[in-house]
């Protein structure tokens, strides 16, 4: 399989077939940052572009990346490195809005007319938010907050990413690498070196402590859930926060400790053989053995940057969660 870097003159007329002289990088996280596309191709006196190009890579058929030129640097030598980024760089635009009785996807949706862009697929969040103020806030901050909500809530995770050109928001069930039920597996044989770590020193916690206050009774609401045998293994590790009206208070704290009472377990695997269907958030089968332990289960991409290079294709990837087994 091969790709093609496909790039537009600025006003969107022609499109030019540039040979990256370097390679070509394309990188993405689970949450927080736009897509990336770095290349370097040389000026040759008919390639013609500028900032706000459309700029596409593609592998065979498939459309990979579709973003937009933010950056170019020159040098004497007529080679221009460029940076393009996705659709999610447009929400890191600030604002304020108020919002109420709203899910997430429908969040998502509002924001996407309101700034013009591109929609794919949105999946139904289902947890209503009853209100929420966002003021001078990214509108990539203000998406991650209705989603942290929504897995607080209800105990699902979705991840916000752009599809060549189209925003798509989805559960994590729906984010596993297969074709017709074949998984995508990352074992000894696909890998060129790995670097693991276990924690209890990074968003691990035994007992959840939310409060509110209760301005019409004018007492103060205490919720809590608490895993004793952990909290003998690795002492209490506590986690308190208030929370506002028209949340569920035990419901909240009982999804939290699902969540947060356990080892944080991350892999970072260099130099795999590459897929172009991996990406920040997707779900890939990992089986690997890690000397003193084992994995053999689904891992969740937080980051993952693709290389291709010279006719070969690797991507390096830093994954978390997956049950390790002794």
């Amino acid at each position: 399989m091969g790709v093609t870097l496909l790039i537009s003159d600025e006003a969107g007329t022609k499109t030019f077939l540039p040979v990256a002289t370097e390679g070509i990088e394309w990188a993405t996280e689970r949450r927080g940052t736009p897509g990336k596309l770095s290349f370097q191709v040389l000026q040759d006196g008919l390639l013609d572009f500028s900032e706000g190009s459309v700029v596409q890579l593609m592998e065979d058929d498939r459309g990979i990346f579709e973003g937009f030129v933010f950056k170019q640097q020159r040098d004497k030598d007529g080679i221009i490195s460029v940076t393009a980024y996705d659709q999610l760089r447009y929400l890191k635009n600030k604002d304020t809005i108020v919002y109420e009785e709203m899910t997430a996807a429908e969040f998502v949706q509002k924001i996407a007319g309101d700034y013009g862009l591109q929609v794919g697929t949105l999946e139904d969040t289902g947890y209503v938010i009853a209100s929420r103020v966002e003021e001078n806030t990214s509108l990539l901050e203000m998406v991650e907050s209705a989603l942290d909500l929504t897995l607080t809530g209800s105990g699902e995770l979705y991840v916000l990413y752009d599809d060549f050109g189209r925003l798509m928001l989805k559960n994590l069930s729906s984010m596993y690498v297969k074709e017709q039920e074949q998984y995508l597996l990352i074992d000894e044989e696909t890998g060129e070196n790995f670097e693991y770590t276990s924690s209890i020193d990074d968003n691990t916690f035994n007992q959840i402590k939310l409060t509110y206050d209760n301005e019409e009774t004018g007492k103060r609401e205490v919720y809590l859930a608490k895993d004793t045998g952990n909290i003998n293994r690795w002492g209490l590790l506590q986690h308190y926060e208030t929370i506002k009206k028209g949340e569920n208070g035990q419901a909240k704290a009982d999804n939290l400790l699902k969540l947060y009472n356990k080892k944080t377990r991350n892999l970072k695997l260099n130099k795999v053989l590459g897929d172009s269907r991996v990406r920040g958030g997707s779900m890939v089968a990992v089986c690997l053995d890690l000397v003193d332990e084992k994995v053999c289960n689904f891992m969740l991409v937080e980051s993952c940057r693709h290389t291709y290079a010279e006719g070969e294709h690797w991507m390096d990837l830093t994954l978390r969660g997956g049950e390790f087994i002794g």
